[in-house]
């Protein structure tokens, strides 16, 4: 066998090894959960695919590989967990109040099963949530509504209003999980402190159909001084590429 066969298989057989698939039974949800894991060491980030995502879809699309030399360099390990929008959200066949419940499980699965796993392969105290879409919704509101778990905040083009999906219905279940209706009234020391102390970046392109989704949650986020980057690129509209080209640049502001 050739010796430049010999080291390129080797580098492959290296760079695969820090790929690594999770399959569990979660007693939050009642049923097998998955995720993916890339990297060796570092800051561990829970990555939340788009609407509707599975947990290879960052992997897939490439936004895996756009972090490739952090990943490599031991600054990041990317935890990409799998969602149950289709279960919750967008799961037309049952009522709005269940939705919310369902997404609620799902929030305690991430934090108990994904969270605290990565803080304790890591040994890591700080944890960074990010996602794309949708995605960034999940990263978002847990955030603000679990603080204390979370030391960055990276959004990609990010959806924050479950409003389309509940249909009129609206109970306290929802209110505490719609980012832009209950951040106006929050007033509670305790949360905004330690909001305050987060590193938070809303990336959003000027083409983006979430633009003004992404400008009003900054201004809700300067009415309470907040500190954040709202980073509005020229050119760029809702999509992987886009993501690809905002998520190493983001991690390196964190970093």
């Amino acid at each position: 066998m050739p010796l430049k066969f010999s080291l390129a298989a080797f580098f492959y057989f290296c760079l695969m090894i820090h790929e690594h698939y999770h399959k569990w039974y979660t007693q939050y949800l009642s049923r097998d959960f998955e995720m993916l894991v890339f990297g060796f060491a570092g800051l561990p980030i829970i990555l939340f695919p788009p609407f509707c995502g599975r947990y290879y879809d960052c992997k897939d699309f490439g936004l895996i590989n756009s972090a490739e030399h952090l990943l490599d360099s031991g600054k990041i390990k990317i935890y990409c967990p799998d969602t149950v929008d289709s279960e919750s959200w967008h799961n037309y066949n049952i009522h709005p109040s269940q939705r919310v419940k369902t997404h609620t499980a799902y929030e305690q699965c991430i934090i108990h099963d994904v969270i605290e796993f990565a803080k304790y392969e890591t040994e890591y105290k700080q944890t960074c949530l990010s996602g794309c879409n949708f995605g960034a919704y999940h990263a978002l509101n847990l955030s603000f509504r679990h603080p204390e778990l979370v030391n960055h905040l990276i959004c990609l083009s990010g959806a924050f209003d479950i409003k389309p999906y509940i249909f009129g219905y609206y109970d306290d279940d929802c209110y505490f999980n719609n980012p832009p209706d209950y951040m106006p009234g929050l007033t509670d020391p305790w949360y905004l402190d330690r909001i305050k102390k987060m590193t938070i970046i809303l990336g959003i392109g000027e083409g983006d159909k979430c633009l003004e989704e992404n400008r009003r949650m900054s201004d809700l986020l300067k009415q309470k001084q907040i500190s954040h980057l709202l980073d509005v690129r020229h050119d760029a509209g809702h999509n992987w590429q886009v993501w690809k080209d905002m998520f190493p640049d983001y991690v390196r502001k964190i970093g």
